[in-house]
């Protein structure tokens, strides 16, 4: 199988997903979820979901626990709704990257305000 195909593949299992979680999942533990990717296998066995999730630490943990729980459903809506021969095992995994870019972006104004002399907001 070919990688433009395991691409397109990734992309449509990324909207469906997303779709899934955000109206079919009813779990009060799961906040604001974004799909942020999917990584496929060649063999479109597995399917690594990454998602970003808004909230404190022990949301977050809550959420992944209720996501990973719910991976089973996610997967039969996945093969009511694509045509795949064989619809991927599904596994979440927590997507930190845009977190560590606000944290990253929030060091970077500190130190230019630092750098400011005698200009207070």
């Amino acid at each position: 199988m070919g990688k433009h195909r395991v691409g397109r593949v990734g992309e449509a299992l990324k909207e469906e997903i997303s779709q899934i979680v955000r109206e079919e999942l009813k779990d009060p533990r799961i906040g604001f979820v974004t799909v942020t990717g999917v990584e496929v296998a060649m063999d479109l066995g597995h399917a690594k979901v990454h998602v970003s999730i808004l909230g404190g630490e022990d949301e977050v943990k809550e959420s992944m626990l209720a996501l990973n729980r719910a991976a089973g459903f996610v997967r039969t809506e996945l093969g009511k709704r694509m045509r795949l021969r064989h619809t991927p095992e599904i596994v979440f995994k927590l997507d930190q990257s845009i977190e560590h870019g606000l944290k990253i972006s929030h060091l970077i104004h500190q130190v230019i305000d630092e750098q400011k002399p005698g200009e207070k907001e």
